[in-house]
């Protein structure tokens, strides 16, 4: 039996339709001991994401962004974020959108990125997936300042960090950002042994 076989989607209503949508749905659930259950839920409808750690092998160092976020300061976060580097797949192959990205947030024009993983952030609520890379840089690949577009809002600080710091960084609680920690502990892991 695959889970296809125990879900019967009842009802979906969008509850919103601004940034993203915002959508209630009633379900019928097989529990594992075969009866049926109703439930509801609510799903906040992302496109499909991408994120990349650049780093520099000889120099222990990799670049993140430092930005404002609303949901991040609405929790009571009174700080810009340090994150990965980070956007919207907007139907392009993951590869493509993330050498797009990286270079309108940090300015480096990345030339071979590597997937290191998917995965889903917050699979309770959210139906964005993420792909994760990481991608070599030298000095000279940067061709911009970065900072992101204006006109959507992105005013965006390129942080060029050794990679020590930047995991003592998630130690003292100053990296929360999911994305650029579970890109710093695989750099840990594999790049920087």
């Amino acid at each position: 039996m695959t889970i296809s076989d125990r879900v019967r989607i009842k009802d979906v209503r969008v509850l919103s339709d601004g940034w993203t949508p915002l959508k209630n749905t009633t379900f019928d659930y097989r529990r594992a001991n075969g009866e049926w259950q109703t439930q509801h839920r609510e799903t906040y409808e992302r496109d499909n994401a991408a994120a990349v750690l650049p780093y520099n092998r000889a120099r222990r160092s990799v670049i993140l962004v430092r930005q404002f976020r609303l949901p991040a300061f609405i929790r009571g976060y009174d700080d810009l974020l340090i994150e990965a580097a980070a956007g919207v797949l907007d139907d392009a192959l993951p590869e493509v959108r993330i050498r797009a990205e990286a270079e309108e947030e940090t300015g480096y024009r990345l030339h071979d990125v590597h997937k290191v993983f998917e995965a889903f952030m917050s699979p309770g609520a959210v139906t964005e997936k993420l792909h994760f890379f990481v991608a070599e840089y030298e000095p000279e690949m940067r061709v911009s300042d970065g900072g992101g577009l204006e006109h959507e809002g992105e005013d965006i600080e390129v942080l060029e960090l050794g990679i020590d710091e930047a995991l003592a960084m998630i130690a003292n609680g100053r990296i929360i950002d999911a994305k650029a920690i579970m890109l710093l502990q695989y750099a840990a892991l594999h790049i920087f042994r």
